[in-house]
């Protein structure tokens, strides 16, 4: 049975702007249930239809099978929920420890989250300078709420 865990922080510098070593993303969401969401992704050259039980603590199921890219951009057109989540992603490592960083743009401009996969909930990780406030258990940054209720970048 899969399972993620993994904690979530809002970045406290955008060192997106540094990079140039990012893949980009699209996403979208099938039409969803309270005991589940259903992902389609396009990342590069490669899709994924990625199944998520909801939070539970940091832990939830999560199953991943690849996809067609074509059958992926077809139901992020006429299936998926709009808008898309539309974001770069960055690995980048840290003590140790490999971070996704999600620079986010179209509706979601401006809006910059690190990531960890864990393999407890209870392991301890060593944070890095550019990381700010933890948004784990805030519900507006999944990813799918994103979808739903974009970020508006204030000034």
């Amino acid at each position: 049975m899969g399972r993620e865990i993994e904690r979530k922080f809002l970045l406290s510098e955008n060192i997106c702007a540094e990079r140039d070593d990012g893949v980009e993303y699209i996403q979208g969401y099938i039409p969803c249930t309270e005991k589940c969401v259903v992902r389609v992704r396009i990342m590069g050259d490669e899709a994924i239809l990625t199944v998520k039980s909801l939070l539970d603590g940091i832990t939830r199921l999560e199953y991943e099978y690849s996809v067609p890219v074509d059958d992926a951009s077809e139901m992020l057109e006429l299936v998926c929920e709009k808008p898309l989540i539309e974001k770069t992603r960055y690995k980048i490592l840290y003590a140790g420890n490999e971070w996704d960083v999600d620079c986010f743009h179209g509706a979601n401009n401006g809006l910059f989250l690190a990531e960890i996969e864990l393999s407890s909930e209870d392991e301890i990780v060593e944070l890095p300078p550019w990381v700010g406030k933890e948004v784990t258990d805030d519900v507006k940054y999944l990813n799918v709420n994103l979808s739903k209720n974009p970020f508006l970048k204030r000034d």
